[in-house]
């Protein structure tokens, strides 16, 4: 149960939304577990994100998952996240930050896991 969130300075058309969504649904099983089938993506552009002063392309991805993760996946997923978005928004893989937060509580379908 991975939820995404990608939130950049740049403009980003509805294409390349849902290109960055098909990307990270195969990224996702990076992690041991993990498919596209439970994945949540959320993709914001436009927003007013600054990074080391300027306001060039820039992100920050938070990636919250369900359960633990090997750091050598994490690893991986970052590589494919940060390439994803350089692939598809042109944003220098130095200019993306990539967050993870992994809880034993997810809530879900009204209950919890």
């Amino acid at each position: 149960m991975p939820f995404i969130h990608v939130q950049t300075n740049a403009a980003i058309s509805d294409t390349q939304a849902k290109e960055i969504k098909s990307h990270l649904g195969l990224a996702i099983t990076a992690v041991p577990g993990k498919t596209e089938d439970w994945l949540m993506v959320e993709v914001e552009g436009n927003k007013q994100l600054f990074f080391r002063g300027t306001n060039a392309p820039a992100a920050m991805v938070t990636v919250q998952l369900y359960g633990n993760a090997s750091s050598n996946a994490l690893h991986t997923l970052t590589s494919h996240i940060t390439g994803i978005l350089l692939d598809i928004l042109k944003i220098p893989t130095d200019r993306i930050y990539v967050s993870y937060m992994c809880t034993e509580n997810w809530g879900w379908n009204g209950s919890n896991f």
